[in-house]
């Protein structure tokens, strides 16, 4: 299999003050393409820090990063911001939908930087949103949902554009476990039915047994614990 994502070398320092701050310390990571990755850590390890790296979120301050072809580290802000429309889903811990939107709005909500018609992305959107069992839902807004039911229409919002690579940080995070197991086992089944490649952060180790594999990381590397490499690798 081919890789979607190659890290190289990536330093990432935040400023405070005077004072600099090594976040993520020449990592150097891997995924290939279709593969389903948990990435585990101390809070404050870099995690989200490497998530929003390879979604295009944030810059590294050196090093090279390649996702889906395109050298994130290099290319412009209009460029980034194509390639996230096109290739990248995000579903977060918090859901971060509009509660003034029904979900079929909010699902569709990335595809208005698209040349869709309207009824296209109203097409699309519907599909989405059935793919993760909400097919009936899409009228109601977040507050009538369940916490699940919004995390879902989180995911339908992160697939509409039919993206390469989904990044996940904390889906689970609050939810409690019967409600977490099914997100989860639906995030598997985008893995394995539509093959879509997943990077997901997470403190539960449960959560990450859904994972093909998990990597560690500590202080900004990435470290080796029994369990973490790929399995042949």
């Amino acid at each position: 299999m081919s890789e979607l994502i190659r890290c190289t070398n990536v330093c990432k320092d935040y400023h405070r003050g005077a004072q600099s701050v090594r976040v993520l310390d020449n990592v150097d990571f891997s995924v290939e393409d279709g593969a389903f990755v948990a990435l585990m850590g101390p809070s404050g390890s870099g995690e989200t820090t490497l998530l929003n790296l390879i979604g295009g979120l944030d810059a590294p301050t050196s090093g090279e990063i390649e996702v889906d072809g395109l050298r994130l580290d290099s290319a412009g802000a209009k460029s980034l911001a194509l390639w996230r429309a096109r290739s990248v889903g995000f579903v977060f811990q918090f859901y971060n939908l509009l509660p003034v939107l029904n979900a079929q709005r909010n699902v569709e909500l990335p595809l208005l930087l698209t040349r869709l018609s309207r009824s296209e992305r109203r097409e699309n959107a519907d599909l989405a949103l059935n793919i993760v069992g909400l097919g009936d839902r899409g009228g109601h807004r977040p507050g009538q949902l369940s916490g699940g039911q919004q995390q879902r229409v989180a995911i339908a919002r992160a697939l509409v554009s039919d993206p390469c690579l989904l990044v996940c940080d904390e889906p689970t995070g609050d939810l409690d476990r019967t409600t977490a197991d099914e997100i989860l086992a639906l995030l598997q089944t985008l893995h394995r039915e539509l093959g879509k490649t997943i990077v997901m952060v997470t403190h539960d180790p449960k959560a990450a047994h859904h994972a093909e594999y998990t990597l560690h990381m500590d202080k900004g590397k990435l470290v080796a614990k029994p369990g973490s490499a790929r399995p042949g690798a």
